[in-house]
């Protein structure tokens, strides 16, 4: 009930003091996650604006949220396929790209530095590719994540446009080999 009732604290300023503070736990729990969602998504249409404007290649496709064949979250064939923030393909060959920037939070970077491996494995065994876009003080803070993302990528590039021009040339040279 107290979470509707910030009248009933006027006119007794410690405890509206409380309240307030309380309530800006509470709800920057909720919008921090919010926030970190929505430039994330910005972070994502960027890169994946850059590489269609950039790439010179015929017939590639960028889709958010892709999957790669044989690539799941159980290593098994009846696994489910594994998304990742865009994939780059042109149907024969694929590019995972993976995005993490100055507000992703500990939970997100942990959870792909975790998965890092394993992905990178299944990605290996299956013919494709993964690359990181990494960004931000934020991040350069979590060393040992970025040391294993930096170990189980086929290409690491920083959020600039000279960096997405090296992951331009990554993507342009592994789809020329045949």
């Amino acid at each position: 009930m107290a979470k509707c009732e910030i009248g009933g604290y006027l006119g007794k300023p410690e405890e509206l003091t409380i309240f307030i503070k309380q309530r800006y736990i509470w709800v920057s729990r909720i919008t921090g996650g919010a926030k970190s969602n929505s430039l994330g998504q910005l972070a994502q249409n960027f890169v994946a604006d850059y590489l269609k404007d950039n790439l010179e290649l015929p017939n590639i496709k960028i889709q958010p949220g892709g999957t790669l064949p044989g690539v799941t979250h159980t290593d098994t064939e009846t696994g489910r396929l594994t998304s990742f923030d865009f994939i780059v393909t042109n149907t024969s060959k694929y590019v995972a790209i993976e995005i993490s920037f100055q507000v992703t939070t500990n939970s997100v970077i942990e959870r792909k530095s975790g998965q890092a491996r394993t992905r990178y494995e299944q990605i290996e065994q299956a013919g494709h590719k993964i690359a990181y876009v990494l960004d931000g003080a934020g991040n350069f803070e979590r060393v040992a994540a970025l040391r294993t993302l930096c170990s189980y990528s086929h290409c690491t590039v920083a959020f600039s446009r000279k960096e997405l021009d090296v992951l331009c040339d990554f993507i342009q040279e592994y789809f020329a080999q045949t």
